[in-house]
């Protein structure tokens, strides 16, 4: 059955930053739950995870640091989708991203010959390093390494981006409206919601919330597969994934999820279910010619139809869950 909206969500306020409304939010969701005999998350016959990547005001909201065009509208559409599709929903599962200022993809970690910081978006390679073009301000050894291991893997380049989600500050949390569906559903449906920090090791990048880009920087390990992430979503027999970016957060973390299950069972492809229009990639950077690895819309596209053809499942918030 497919519920009404809660009469504190304000769809037009999707894309505002404001103090979430606790008090508010909880009082309605006891009265909602009765009015609507709401059964508890654990009385579930089928089991369903809604994994927002990175819905995050740093990503989300318009003026942040690395706010993602579409973001606004893509979070408006997943929490229509989750409120009215509430009473199937049995978890919300977030990621956050998670940074401190010295890391190797912030500004303050390099320096050029004339000790200037690299802009944002400025791509930093292997050469580069070697060169001294760009000159890491600590782990030196560490930092060349890791760029070359980033590269061999073929999955992207080191590029640095603005200062975000930085811990502590406001662009690490939850969107507000976001943060109140979370305690919404967690009062209705009596069940916690989980939240999986990444990102916090500085030599490192963690696009994906299941696994770093390098896992080992000159005999140091720098991260490890998040197994434990992976062993809760496998106890849903759907794991619906919306969030941001959909070139970046959303696309690794699908693909460490379709790495896993082929290895391990790949008749499980078919839990995961990509709301396609619920996330947007990142604009690609105004350079020309443009390099293949930095067309992050054609990147996201691809991956879409590359999780598709694997068996993974490719549906729309309008879809809804069912029963």
């Amino acid at each position: 059955m497919f519920l009404p909206l809660p009469g504190f969500l304000d769809i037009h306020r999707v894309g505002e930053l404001y103090l979430e409304r606790v008090a508010e939010v909880s009082a309605e969701a006891f009265r909602y739950a009765a009015e609507h005999r709401v059964r508890p998350a654990r009385e579930d016959p089928i089991r369903v995870a809604a994994f927002g990547i990175d819905v995050q005001v740093g990503f989300c909201l318009p003026g942040a640091a690395l706010f993602v065009p579409g973001a606004v509208e893509d979070t408006s559409r997943a929490l229509l989708w989750m409120y009215t599709n509430l009473a199937h929903i049995t978890e919300l599962v977030f990621s956050l991203d998670t940074h401190r200022v010295f890391q190797i993809f912030h500004p303050a970690w390099w320096k050029d010959a004339e000790g200037r910081p690299p802009a944002p978006m400025t791509v930093i390679t292997a050469k580069d390093v070697r060169s001294g073009r760009w000159r890491p301000t600590r782990h030196p050894q560490e930092s060349l390494a890791y760029c070359e291991q980033l590269e061999a893997s073929g999955r992207y380049v080191l590029n640095i981006w603005p200062y975000h989600s930085l811990l502590g500050g406001m662009s690490h949390a939850l969107m507000p409206a976001m943060y109140e569906a979370s305690l919404f559903h967690a009062l209705v449906r009596d069940t916690p919601t989980r939240f999986d920090l990444k990102g916090e090791n500085p030599l490192t990048e963690s696009y994906s919330v299941m696994s770093p880009e390098v896992k080992e920087v000159n005999g140091q390990r720098v991260g490890e597969f998040n197994q434990g992430l992976m062993d809760h979503l496998m106890t849903f027999d759907r794991v619906y994934v919306f969030g941001q970016a959909s070139s970046h957060c959303v696309l690794s973390t699908l693909r460490d999820l379709q790495q896993y299950l082929e290895r391990t069972d790949p008749s499980k492809l078919s839990r995961i279910h990509i709301l396609e229009d619920a996330m947007s990639p990142v604009p690609a950077p105004p350079l020309s010619p443009l390099p293949a690895a930095l067309d992050f819309p054609r990147i996201a596209k691809e991956a879409l139809e590359g999780f598709r053809a694997a068996g993974m499942r490719v549906v729309r918030t309008t879809d809804g869950v069912g029963e």
